[in-house]
């Protein structure tokens, strides 16, 4: 699983732009991509992204004939547009700067911020082979951001600094892969196929996977034989049916990279694997989004840390009462009290005095800005009275006349007896009063398609498909963080599947 921005909207002039970053492959004609149809290959490899490419490069040095099946019309997948936060321990990195730090160490730290919910044997194998991949980076001219590695940036720290990604986040990690690519292309050790989706799995009568049927850009469908398939098609962001039933949660943001549609658990589903994980779905800390058309673009991101800004704002859920301690500084404990509230979403109520004196709430917006979207944006509104701000908005109205009379009491007093927040600097009583509705959301998906630590995909009875594997987002987040955000625990783990994959485990014709 990729760990993409989620401070980003990504259009289509985003999303073009990105490609610019990354290798654009024209696709090959008909006639030449039937002609490979009479090839028998030792790998065919469904997708041409962060855990894709990995597999591709190691399958090919170890010999094998590799095709890609790649979707889009370029390779790279998401990384142009992610963070590209990676987590190891033991690595060069930290012995530069004297950290001390182990494996179990890295492990320990994981099942400590995902509170037990991520799958001990599937972590175990990424932390275990985590510093591999950033090694196996680094010798390919990726480098990290001086300060790195750092403890955290955003979620739950880790207790040691293992956590580092370049200048240009993901990008930096596709550039150090690209000339690899090109040389195996070059040498012809391994072949490319873009704008080809795969319609399905071709097995024969006992389950065992053979091959794949693709359909290229025209819309003709052609079969390719394999020895070895591994589905690396990244998360479902792009197409809400399949991410509601990976996390039993709405796509309520449109931000997502357009090919991650979910279509690598449909076909391993269709060949007899199952979905883990959905359970532990974990919306972020939230968004104002454009309008509740959803998926809906989003218009601005909240500061919502204490260490970033104090609060001055209450939050309030739908029925009008605080949920949770405004600023905590676990982003974790905020995120999982908005899971709990109706639709994941929740109001910022503040007055006049405090739009006038606070620094803005909103990331990048002026004060003057945020005041004149009043009356202008759906997501925000203004009233004479706190009862007629609840009917606006929408809350229950004697739950917010309750809550905020409270929190004023609260704030004469100088203590919180519900959350112990601190920063309450002004009252909110000054008309006229304000609500901005914020919305949590998450573009990952939690759910997918469920391995075993040999990284093949598995019936619900626990035996493997044969020849059937897979690595990356298309796991499930899950499986590696639980219910939770976890630094680095997203791109490392698909990087280092999918060089696990091709270097060793993957079997090749002799």
């Amino acid at each position: 699983m990729t760990e993409q921005s989620e401070n980003l909207s990504v259009s289509k002039r985003d999303f073009l732009k990105g490609a610019a970053t990354t290798l654009v492959l024209a696709s090959l004609p008909l006639a030449a991509r039937k002609a490979l149809a009479a090839d028998d290959w030792d790998v065919i490899v469904i997708g041409g992204g962060t855990a894709g490419l990995p597999t591709a490069i190691f399958a090919a040095e170890r010999g094998a004939k590799v095709l890609v099946l790649e979707g889009s019309h370029r390779i790279g997948g998401t990384m142009d547009r992610s963070s590209g936060q990676m987590s190891a321990a033991g690595t060069s990195l930290q012995k530069a700067k004297g950290i001390k730090d182990t494996p179990q160490d890295h492990f320990d730290d994981v099942m400590r911020i995902s509170r037990g919910t991520a799958d001990p044997a599937m972590v175990r194998l990424a932390v275990d082979n985590a510093a591999d991949t950033i090694e196996w980076l680094i010798g390919l001219g990726w480098t990290a951001l001086p300060e790195h590695p750092v403890k955290g940036q955003g979620h739950e720290d880790y207790l040691i600094a293992r956590y580092q990604w370049g200048p240009e986040g993901g990008t930096s990690i596709y550039r150090a892969l690209e000339p690899v690519v090109m040389k195996l292309l070059a040498d012809k050790k391994i072949t490319i196929l873009t704008e080809t989706q795969v319609a399905g799995l071709i097995q024969d009568g006992s389950g065992a996977v053979t091959g794949v049927t693709a359909e290229g850009p025209e819309g003709t469908k052609i079969d390719y034989r394999g020895r070895n398939v591994v589905i690396t098609t990244g998360g479902a962001g792009g197409d809400p049916e399949m991410f509601e039933k990976l996390n039993g949660a709405p796509l309520y943001i449109r931000m997502a990279y357009p090919y991650n549609r979910g279509g690598g658990v449909r076909i391993g589903l269709e060949a007899g694997g199952y979905i883990r994980g959905q359970e532990h779905y974990l919306c972020n800390d939230g968004g104002v989004l454009t309008d509740t058309n959803y998926p809906s673009p989003q218009l601005a991101a909240a500061i919502t840390t204490e260490e970033q800004r104090p609060p001055w704002e209450i939050f309030v859920n739908q029925r009008g009462e605080r949920y949770t301690r405004e600023g905590d500084p676990s982003v974790d404990n905020r995120e999982h009290a908005l899971l709990k509230q109706p639709g994941h979403r929740y109001w910022a109520i503040f007055d006049d005095a405090i739009l006038d004196q606070a620094p803005p709430f909103l990331r990048g917006w002026s004060k003057e800005r945020i005041r004149a979207g009043f009356g202008k944006h759906h997501m925000f509104f203004k009233a004479d009275s706190i009862g007629e701000l609840a009917r606006w908005t929408g809350i229950d109205a004697g739950g917010l006349e309750y809550t905020v009379a409270a929190y004023n009491e609260s704030q004469t007093a100088g203590k919180d007896p519900v959350f112990g927040r601190t920063h309450m600097p002004l009252p909110i009583s000054k008309p006229p009063y304000y609500a901005i509705r914020l919305q949590g959301y998450s573009i990952l998906v939690f759910g997918g398609l469920a391995v075993d630590t040999s990284l093949r995909v598995i019936r619900e009875d626990g035996s493997p498909i044969p020849n059937l594997y897979a690595a990356g987002e298309v796991l499930g987040k899950a499986a590696l963080t639980g219910s939770a955000y976890v630094g680095g625990m997203s791109i490392t783990p698909a990087l280092t599947f999918g060089r696990m994959l091709g270097q060793k485990i993957l079997k090749l014709s002799a």
